[in-house]
């Protein structure tokens, strides 16, 4: 079983500048990472996973669900937040405790003191999702970093500049790795290569991601 699982070994916990304003905190979320699935699973329950539409017409291919005051949705009217699920007309379930610390902590110890995340998107990427290039400005304070988390399968993301035709990096997320972006990066393009197929032995044939935000 340890061979079999031996691709998914966390790296040692260290931080690693990938640009400026930009710094992957490797394993930085391993011990919690149970407790964050365990709360995931509890979310759903409420506001079930949802491939949401574009404003193009287009069916996203990662599965999304959210918590907190504010959810990051879309359909044909275009990207926005609100303070309730449009499919359920529900308030999204409360932020847990654990997300709110842990997004706290990680600003901090990337350079950004003072985080107070509302919002947290939830992604659930199946093998071959992904995430188009594209920049997160839907909120209203991009003085705020973004703090993205990650579980289960690894994924390539890439990191562009602040145009979209900039040069991209690639940089490999593990589970329980994060990542914080903002101040002179916070509008940097980025995207999320198709995941490739896996068994994580705690996650399973998936990749989950939490990526925390000041929406208002």
């Amino acid at each position: 079983m340890d061979d079999l699982f031996a691709e998914y070994a966390p790296c040692p916990r260290r931080n690693q500048t990938l640009a400026d304003g930009v710094q992957l905190l490797h394993a930085f979320a391993l011990d919690q990472a149970d407790e964050l699935l365990a709360a995931i699973e509890r979310i759903v329950q409420t506001a079930p996973w949802s491939q949401m539409e574009t404003p193009g017409g287009y069916r996203m291919s990662v599965a999304m669900s959210n918590c907190g005051a504010l959810g990051w949705s879309t359909d044909r009217r275009g990207y926005r937040y609100t303070a309730r699920d449009p499919i359920s007309n529900l308030p999204w379930p409360a932020m847990p405790r654990a997300f709110f610390e842990l997004a706290r902590q990680a600003a901090a110890d990337a350079g950004f003191a003072d985080f107070t995340p509302d919002a947290c998107l939830i992604n659930r990427y199946a093998p071959g999702a992904k995430l188009s290039l594209h920049q997160d400005k839907d909120e209203t304070d991009f003085s705020a970093p973004i703090v993205s988390v990650s579980l289960g399968l690894p994924a390539t993301f890439l990191l562009g500049g602040l145009q979209r035709q900039a040069p991209r990096a690639r940089w490999l997320l593990n589970h329980g790795d994060v990542l914080v972006w903002g101040g002179p990066a916070r509008l940097r393009y980025h995207a999320v290569l198709p995941l490739k197929a896996g068994q994580h032995p705690t996650a399973g044939d998936c990749r989950i991601n939490l990526t925390l935000r000041k929406a208002a």
